[in-house]
C-alpha cells in the first residue's frame, strides 16, 4: 500500500477521533456525562477501524504506532510519518472544534485538555496521572496487538479495540480527562495554552512509555510474529506490508 495513502488515512482517522471524542466532551459533556464521552471516543475508533483499517491499520495515535514499532510490526520511518500525520489531523480537528465553540458564542475554556492536580477532573495528582496514562496506554496497545494477531478474528478486532478504549476512558477520565494519545493531548493544549502546555510532556511521555512496554512484552513473551503472515490477517490495526 502506498505510504501516501496510509498517511492520508491516518490524518482523516485522527481528525475524526479528536473531533468526535473531544467534540462530544466540549459540546455535549454536560448532557452525556463521562459515559457518553467514553463511548464517543470508543465509537470513533470502532468506525474508523473498518473504514481505514485495511489501508493504514487505523492507529490514530502515536502511542499505538510506537507500540507496533516496538512489537516489530512497522518500520521506524513509517512510525515517523504516521505520527506527523496523526498530530496534524488532531490539530485540524481541534481548530474546527474551536471555530464551532467560539461561533456559538462560548469561550474555549479547558477545551477537554488533559491535566492533573487542579486541572484533573477528580483532583488527582501527577503520580496518579502518570500511572493512569502509562497503564491505560499499556493495556490499550496490548489489546490492539492481541486483537490483530495472526490467530485472532480480524473481523472483530475493531469491536474489541473500540470497547477497550471506551473502558480505558471510563477508568481514567476522572484522573486526567484521558489522553493515552499524544496527538489528542497536543491538539487541545495548542489552543488552551498556559497550564495545558506546561503539563503536556506527561501526556506525551507516559503514553509512549506504556505503549513501548506493551509492544516489547508482546513481542518477547507472546512471540508476536514480525513477518507478513501475521499482518495479512490483521485487517483492523497494525497491518504490515
Amino acid at each position: 500500500m502506498c505510504c501516501t495513502k496510509k498517511c492520508l488515512a491516518e490524518f482523516i482517522g485522527t481528525f475524526w477521533l479528536v473531533l468526535g471524542g473531544c467534540g462530544t466532551a466540549v459540546l455535549a459533556g454536560e448532557q452525556v456525562g463521562w459515559l457518553g464521552v467514553a463511548l464517543a471516543f470508543g465509537l470513533t475508533v470502532l468506525t474508523m477501524a473498518y473504514a481505514i483499517g485495511p489501508i493504514s491499520g487505523c492507529h490514530l495515535n502515536p502511542a499505538v504506532s510506537i507500540g507496533c514499532l516496538s512489537a516489530g510490526r512497522m518500520k521506524f520511518c513509517e512510525f515517523i510519518a504516521y505520527a506527523i500525520m496523526q498530530i496534524l489531523g488532531a490539530i485540524l480537528a481541534a481548530y474546527v472544534l474551536s471555530l464551532i465553540v467560539t461561533h456559538g458564542g462560548k469561550e474555549i475554556g479547558d477545551f477537554a485538555a488533559n491535566g492533573y492536580g487542579e486541572h484533573s477532573p477528580g483532583g488527582f495528582d501527577k503520580t496518579a496521572a502518570i500511572l493512569a496514562e502509562g497503564i491505560g496506554t499499556f493495556i490499550f496497545v496490548f489489546v490492539i496487538l492481541g486483537a490483530t494477531a495472526r490467530k485472532a478474528s480480524a473481523c472483530l478486532a475493531g469491536v474489541a479495540i473500540g470497547l477497550c478504549l471506551t473502558l480505558v476512558h471510563l477508568l481514567t477520565i476522572p484522573v486526567t480527562n484521558t489522553s493515552v494519545n499524544p496527538a489528542r493531548s497536543i491538539s487541545q493544549a495548542v489552543f488552551v495554552k498556559g497550564w495545558a502546555i506546561e503539563q503536556l510532556p506527561l501526556f506525551i511521555i507516559a503514553p509512549l512509555v506504556g505503549a513501548i512496554a506493551a509492544g516489547l512484552i508482546w513481542r518477547i513473551i507472546f512471540d508476536a510474529p514480525c513477518g507478513a503472515e501475521d499482518g495479512e490477517k490483521a485487517e483492523c490495526c497494525c497491518k504490515k506490508d
